[in-house]
């Protein structure tokens, strides 16, 4: 039998949320970035920069016009919620302000600073299971046992208003947007700035698009939306693990049917490239599910015409794994390049080797040399470059002024 599909919030019930919203929110700015937009080929592309909001995240909008809406006796009675960040973040800070008692489940390995944060807006912490769903599995016996009330992460129609204030503040803004890229995971955001950015536009005699970006990793709507409804996929380890999920919320799949134009997906890859480029242009630190938009426009994902705008929905990053991102965003960028050159087994290569790279403007970073390898010949040593060049044209010069004084060199692979 078929079931009746949720629908959205309405454009006033967006607008009165926002009202609600502002007594905790930051109103993030909107900055303009001629790099995406000469990428892009449009005259202006804007990025909603939710990663500099109150706990670092949107996720803070939704969690507190949830909390709003407690009766007293709930509140009595707590919040519980699972995350491993920027939701477990933005519930804590939302009770805080409201004078709620939340407690949240975290799976064991969450970042420290993810923890430490959650901790420091006075929830109750609770570490329990290796995966996700051994987490929420605690979260909810914990609920069955105490009567706290469960804030969920995207499946809620108050969250979902919440998220949708995001675009509210875009088109105040710049009311001129034609486009919006939108990051997702179980879908609350799109699905509230999709509806909202519709809603406006219909009432405004515009039109906008919506263009949502998975990582491709973690991608169900695509398979979800070709099938009509929500389904479970298998998903792969992704850096973009704000995004990742395995199956599309249920109301959140209705309203992104119906509002979303086109969902695309990215690469770990081109997520790294494009926090790379953050940092670079825009001095600003982005967390690979907030990087997710700029990624596909860098990659070449998104068709658009007119002025774009996509949500940095975060920057909680640990500072660890920023540090493998950006050097794995620089190796994809072909900024970092790995060099392995063959050589005789006689003295003078090393340094003859370095004088032909730095000749050519490129500067050497790690140096790895071995001459126990298996593969190798007894009368040759394998040297390990690593390298810092301008680009992909750069690192090829370099290994082609190597080829050229005799060397066998392969760029990032073995012989």
């Amino acid at each position: 039998m078929m079931t009746e599909a949720y629908t959205a919030p309405t454009l006033a019930e967006f607008e009165q949320t926002l009202e609600v919203v502002h007594r905790v929110t930051r109103r993030t700015p909107l900055e303009s970035s001629r790099f995406l937009a000469e990428s892009l080929g449009v005259s202006r592309v804007y990025m909603k920069c939710e990663n500099l909001q109150r706990t670092g995240a949107y996720k803070l909008r939704g969690a507190y016009n949830r909390l709003t809406q407690l009766t007293a006796e709930e509140r009595v009675r707590g919040v519980v919620a699972a995350s491993a960040g920027n939701h477990a973040q933005g519930v804590a800070y939302a009770a805080r302000e409201l004078g709620i008692q939340a407690t949240i489940f975290m799976p064991l390995g969450v970042a420290l600073p993810k923890l430490q944060a959650t901790k420091g807006y006075g929830a109750n912490v609770q570490l329990v299971g290796a995966t996700f769903d051994e987490t929420n599995k605690a979260a909810q016996e914990f609920v069955a046992e105490t009567g706290a009330v469960f804030i969920p992460p995207f499946d809620d129609a108050a969250v979902i208003a919440g998220q949708g204030t995001v675009a509210l503040e875009m088109l105040a803004d710049a009311p001129d947007i034609e486009t919006f890229v939108v990051p997702i995971g179980g879908g609350g955001l799109i699905a509230g700035v999709a509806a909202a950015a519709k809603q406006w536009a219909a009432a405004n005699g515009r039109t906008i698009r919506v263009i949502g970006v998975q990582a491709e990793n973690a991608a169900p709507y695509p398979a979800s939306l070709a099938a009509g409804e929500p389904v479970t996929i298998q998903t792969l380890p992704t850096i973009a693990d704000g995004i990742a999920v395995a199956r599309p919320g249920i109301r959140n799949f209705d309203i992104v049917s119906k509002y979303v134009d086109q969902v695309v997906t990215v690469s770990d890859d081109d997520i790294a490239r494009a926090i790379v480029m953050l940092l670079e242009r825009a001095k600003l630190v982005v967390e690979p599910a907030g990087a997710a938009g700029v990624a596909a426009i860098l990659a070449g994902k998104v068709s658009a015409t007119g002025v774009t705008a996509t949500v940095l929905s975060g920057g909680n990053i640990d500072p660890l794994l920023l540090q493998r991102v950006i050097g794995h965003g620089l190796a994809a960028s072909a900024r970092y390049t790995k060099l392995r050159i063959l050589l005789p087994d006689k003295p003078g290569q090393l340094v003859r080797t370095a004088t032909i790279v730095a000749e050519n403007n490129a500067n050497v970073v790690e140096v790895i040399h071995t001459r126990h390898a298996t593969e190798l010949p007894v009368s040759q040593v394998e040297l390990e470059l690593h390298v810092e060049t301008r680009g992909q044209e750069h690192g090829e010069q370099v290994a082609q002024a190597l080829r050229d004084a005799g060397y066998t060199v392969r760029v990032g692979e073995r012989y």
